[in-house]
């Protein structure tokens, strides 16, 4: 479900908005079977070779997505005039995901509610109110976690694509002749014959492969092989039957091109085919938000967003989340996209531009991985991976002609995001620097401070961001309480371009005299900080705590844009915003409350 539910519930819209969309097509055989040839070529090509069989190689210890893959091409790339355009490249991939996350449960949902026209005209008014009452119901759940119904994913994806290839099945009985599309030569003909109808088109036709990339973003959940069992065992013949069974239809009968998804069924299975519908896309729209949320769990762990509440749902599944922020930011997308474009018509052609975007950025990554770690020769990665960046960028080319019709509100979120993710990195690579240039040697205050300086009973754990200089709370507990601690630890807590850190390599504890100890404390980019946790572990490091007898000293930062050369003013503005809001370091990093002292910079 959490896999398959993008992709498959799209011949829910795919077929229909090609020939009835913003650059319809006449339903004519050749056309048809011209069509689906190009549909199954595309999924073929785009799908089962690109990210099937190639991207789902490059796993990140098992984890997979735009980030993951960032961080493995990011270490590959490492000090190399690259490393700066794949990191620009990984963010707006993951932009571009916002800006799909927030059209793929508009889309799905609203094309499920539509079949209400096709059982009953007169129902047609319902069609938005019904849709925006199951988007806040799938919203509102998310706070409890999706572990319960969660166990309903699997039977319902199967049912549904079950349901899907003997409705196909059901049709192509009618014309037979319809399975002859599977050849290449229709859709050749077609783009000959008729070349800008053909390209225009495209943008409808790649509806087929969104969801595609969840293949490989869930792949660290899962596993490969299952995914991959699934595509070739179920899924892929459901959509290409269905496709098949779809087009035998609009042969058969022209005037359903209206809704033929919906119109495959007999009258009475409408309103059992409308349910099962709604509750597909539904797991379709709670796959896409978990990503969401992964991705902002992944973004804050590897500094591109400021900290945030992460709360976890299940008790035995590591990834599943709930980031409320993210939720609510998701919730306020979903519902106006709804409002704004009012059917799934109109959301089709805001639809394709993000998630082309994102294909074409993954092929450029994967060709890093391509050469430098598969050792491919580049008489083999040149033409394979070169050809599919040309088949992207032919979507993607044929998706900016729809920026007019609506894909600009993909672009619009995808763009927001990125200048969000870039203003937050370089934002506290500012801090950093400001931070480093203002400490204070370590070694001169241990020698020159502490032997003069009364030594209070207990431990003082000072967090900080660098592992140079004196933390600047250290600095002030000095100046205000003219004392340290009999054990002062300085600990830094960092993230590692893998997605988990196994706990025998989680701490690096160096004593550095007089009582002070430096702390490193590192964690996978799938991974939510806990400082009890890692400083249980310190104690086969010889350095053990009692959390009643420590103190943490965190400094409390108040940022404030300055006339030194750094980023645009109103970028400081809004790094500052940022910064003023983000999570506390006491909650993100689970500290506990009692123990905790803030002292402002």
């Amino acid at each position: 479900g959490v896999v398959f539910g993008d992709i498959g519930t799209s011949p829910l819209y795919a077929l229909k908005e090609t020939f009835g969309g913003q650059h319809p097509m006449a339903v004519e055989p050749a056309t048809v079977l011209g069509v689906v040839s190009l549909m199954f070529w595309t999924i073929m090509a785009l799908v089962t070779l690109k990210y099937v069989a190639i991207i789902m190689r490059a796993d990140n210890r098992g984890e997979g997505g735009s980030l993951a893959l960032l961080a493995l091409v990011s270490d590959i790339t490492k000090n190399s005039k690259a490393t700066y355009y794949v990191t620009i490249l990984g963010l707006f991939a993951a932009a571009l995901f916002y800006g799909d996350s927030m059209i793929t449960p508009a889309i799905s949902v609203l094309s499920a509610i539509e079949g209400l026209d096709v059982v009953a005209p007169q129902l047609k008014h319902y069609v938005l109110p019904i849709t925006i009452v199951v988007l806040c119901g799938l919203f509102w759940i998310q706070r409890s976690g999706t572990e319960t119904i969660g166990t309903l994913f699997g039977p319902i994806m199967c049912l549904w694509f079950v349901v899907l290839a003997v409705l196909g099945i059901m049709n192509i009985l009618h014309a037979p002749g319809v399975l002859a599309a599977l050849s290449p030569v229709y859709g050749v003909e077609l783009v000959v014959h008729r070349p800008w109808q053909s390209f225009l088109a495209l943008g409808a036709i790649f509806l087929a492969v969104t969801g595609g990339e969840a293949l490989y973003a869930d792949m660290g959940h899962f596993g490969r092989f299952p995914i991959r069992l699934a595509w070739f065992s179920l899924v892929l013949p459901a959509l290409v039957l269905n496709y098949c069974g779809q087009a035998a239809l609009l042969l058969h009968d022209p005037t359903t091109i209206t809704n033929p998804f919906f119109l495959l069924a007999p009258d009475w299975a409408l309103i059992p085919m409308v349910a099962l519908a709604t509750a597909a896309t539904v797991i379709a729209s709670q796959a896409v938000i978990s990503g969401a949320f992964s991705v902002a769990r992944q973004a804050v762990q590897l500094g591109y967003l400021p900290r945030m509440v992460i709360t976890h749902t299940s008790s035995s599944e590591e990834g599943q989340i709930y980031v409320p922020f993210t939720n609510l930011t998701l919730f306020i997308g979903v519902i106006g996209s709804v409002l704004v474009f009012q059917s799934s018509s109109h959301l089709a052609a805001a639809y394709g531009i993000a998630v082309s975007g994102t294909m074409i950025i993954s092929t450029i990554l994967i060709c890093f991985v391509a050469v430098q770690v598969w050792q491919w020769s580049l008489w083999l990665a040149l033409p394979l991976l070169g050809t599919l960046l040309a088949i992207d960028s032919l979507f993607f080319a044929s998706n900016v002609v729809k920026i007019g019709q609506g894909g600009w509100f993909a672009l619009a979120i995808a763009i927001a995001s990125f200048t969000t993710l870039m203003t937050w990195k370089r934002g506290r690579e500012l801090v950093r620097k400001q931070l480093i240039a203002k400490s204070v040697p370590l070694d001169s205050v241990i020698k020159s401070l502490v032997p003069h300086t009364t030594r209070a009973r207990g431990t003082a754990v000072f967090m900080t961001a660098t592992t140079k200089g004196v933390p600047a709370a250290l600095l002030h507990n000095l100046k205000h309480n003219q004392t340290v601690h009999e054990r002062t630890v300085l600990a830094t807590v960092t993230t590692a371009d893998i997605p988990y850190v196994a706990d025998n390599d989680r701490i690096t504890l160096t004593d550095l005299g007089s009582g002070f100890y430096r702390l490193i404390i590192r964690y996978g980019f799938m991974e939510s900080p806990d400082m009890p946790a890692a400083l249980a572990l310190c104690k086969d490091h010889g350095l053990e705590f009692d959390l009643m007898k420590t103190s943490f000293f965190l400094s409390r930062e108040t940022i404030v844009p300055s006339l030194y050369p750094g980023m645009a003013r109103w970028r400081e503005l809004f790094f500052a915003y940022m910064a003023l809001n983000a999570t506390t370091a006491t909650k993100f990093f689970n500290i506990p409350t009692e123990r905790v002292v803030e002292l402002g910079t």
